[in-house]
Order: structure tokens, then sequence, then C-alpha cells
């Protein structure tokens, strides 16, 4: 399976400590399978939302929720660690503790912390080559999302305490966004090698579960629908999810169906990406997509059929980076 070997001059040889405008980006189609709560989990706040124009022609300002940036990358981040730590490459840090997250002590040498970035508090610092923005949902707030009352009964299945007959005062009401909506984003990884690549788009593959509450909701089916090739950053996850909003808006309408079909969505995504680069202010991208990008991203799928080879190359890139 190719797993984009072919793709090899637009990626860089070996890891570089400096910048060489090597370019690719991912454009996914994140759509939720259940109920997804996109907020802080506990925090007890709503769902996150913007104000923004619904498309590019039509102006019309409309509410949308969005995935934050940090919510994305921290989940499929944590899935290549899952990886990394099953294949003993998570490494020790000066204080002989192994890599983890938010303890302000990364490793500074394992795959990870090359790759997504790291800070370390008594200096040093990798920043990350993984660029993300938010995601918007196509549709608006009023499209995509619903309320629903919860309680928690006691041992006995009611609200009542079997012992006191207090009742109980934990009854609350979420926000959440429907099944079936769809969200767009754009991940843009910048002078990675092919292994790197590999890496990443296996985590956005293998990440399932966003959002709040995720151990319950947030299932979340991600599809990677064109993989473009460039020497500079693309346009945004707003201007992309905009443009599509008008493609995909029927005329007399101010809103769009819901919930869309996968292949209408697909259709839009790849046909007004392809427009829009054709705007941006670089030599010629090469994009994939179709069957020419599911070929590869079918190679990609073949490495982790085999741990051995996926465990193989990790373990190879793991040493280029000394």
């Amino acid at each position: 399976m190719p797993a984009f070997e072919g793709y090899q001059q637009y990626v860089l040889p070996k890891y570089s400590n400096l910048p060489r405008g090597r370019y690719v980006s991912l454009f996914i189609v994140r759509k939720t399978e259940s109920e997804t709560i996109f907020r802080t989990e506990g925090s007890g706040e709503g769902l996150v939302k913007e104000t923004v124009s619904a498309g590019l022609v039509d102006t019309t300002p409309i509410r949308r929720v969005v995935i934050s940036k940090r919510k994305q990358t921290a989940v499929e981040r944590r899935t290549g660690r899952e990886l990394l730590r099953e294949h003993d490459l998570l490494k020790s840090n000066l204080g002989g503790k192994v890599c983890m997250l938010n303890t302000n002590a990364p490793c500074e040498k394992c795959i990870d912390c090359y790759l997504y970035g790291y800070a370390a508090g008594g200096g040093g610092a990798q920043k990350s080559r993984v660029l993300t923005d938010d995601a918007y949902s196509l549709g608006s707030v009023a499209m995509v999302t619903g309320k629903r009352t919860f309680n928690a009964t006691f041992d006995n299945g009611t609200m009542r305490n079997p012992e006191t007959g207090a009742p109980s005062t934990s009854i609350n009401e979420d926000e959440y966004v429907l099944p079936q909506a769809h969200f767009l984003d754009i991940e843009t990884l910048k002078d990675v090698t092919l292994t790197e690549m590999q890496y990443v788009v296996g985590n956005v593959m293998r990440s399932t579960r966003y959002g709040a509450i995720s151990s319950r909701l947030g299932k979340v089916a991600n599809h990677i629908v064109a993989v473009a090739f460039s020497d500079c950053e693309l346009f945004s996850n707003l201007e992309l999810t905009q443009a599509v909003f008008d493609r995909l808006k029927k005329s007399g309408q101010n809103e769009l169906d819901f919930p869309l079909a996968d292949a209408d969505v697909t259709k839009a995504v790849v046909g007004e990406a392809e427009r829009l680069i054709g705007s941006v202010f670089s030599r010629k991208p090469v994009m994939l997509t179709g069957e020419q990008l599911q070929a590869e991203l079918d190679g990609v799928a073949a490495l982790y059929y085999e741990p051995e080879r996926i465990a193989s190359a990790l373990r190879t890139l793991s040493e280029n980076y000394k």
C-alpha cells in the first residue's frame, strides 16, 4: 500500500530545526454520531458559539457552534501518545519521569513533543508543527443543537433519599449538538516528514470521542476528504465553511437542510477547496481527492493493521530526532 510514499518531494526527508516552507493540509469533515457537548468538561458552561456571516455570498449573521482548536488536537494527541506508550516510545525527562501531558515536565525528546510541541518551565520549547483553528458547524445553532434535562437518582431508583426521604437537588439541563451535525476543519502540518504525516493521519482517523462527558457522549467520525501539498498555509476553516454553506444552500432557503447527506458535504468541501486554492499565493498546490486519496489512506491503515510495521517506523523516526 502506498501510504503517501509517492509524495515524498512535498515533505521533508528528515526533521529540520528550521522552517522549510513545506505544508500539508488535511481537509477533515467531523460528523457527530451521538449527542455531543463542546465545552470544558465539568465547567457547567454552555456550548461554545460564535456569531459570523452565514456564507461568503450570503452575509446574513448566524450563530454557529464551535469546536475550539485545543479540543480537537488534545484528543488526537492523546490517541497518538497511547500508541507511543504501547511501544515504549515516550521518553523520560531530566527528572527521570516518563513524559506526560500537563505536568510542566515534558521529556523534550519523544515524537509527541517534537511534533505537537512543548514548553518546559525550566527552559526549552518546541512550537507545534500541527497548525489548527476553530472548527465551525455548517448549520446554525438553532438547527444543530437541542437541550436535555437530566437528574441523579439514588440507589432505589427515585429522586428521594431512601434513608431520609429528602428530595434530590441534582436536576440540571445540558445543551448539546445533535447527531449528524457536520463541522469543517483544516489541520495544517508544517515541515513534517513522511512518517510524521502518517502518524498525524492515524491520530485523526483513530480518534472517536470529543468534547465533555466523552465517556458517555461525544462520538465523532472524522473523514479526511482531501489533502493538499503547498508552500504556505491555505485559507481558514471559517472561509471554507462559509463557501460550503453558499454551495449547499438551496434557492429560497435561509438555512441548510438537516441532516445533510455525507456525499453532498464531501462534494461541496472538495469543490470549494479547489476553487479557493486558486486565490492562494503559493506555487500550484497538489491536491488529492476521491479514489486517489482513499488509496493513500488505505496505505496508512495498512501500517496499523500490523503493529510491528508502525512500531518500526516510529522507532526509526524517534531515533532520527537525535
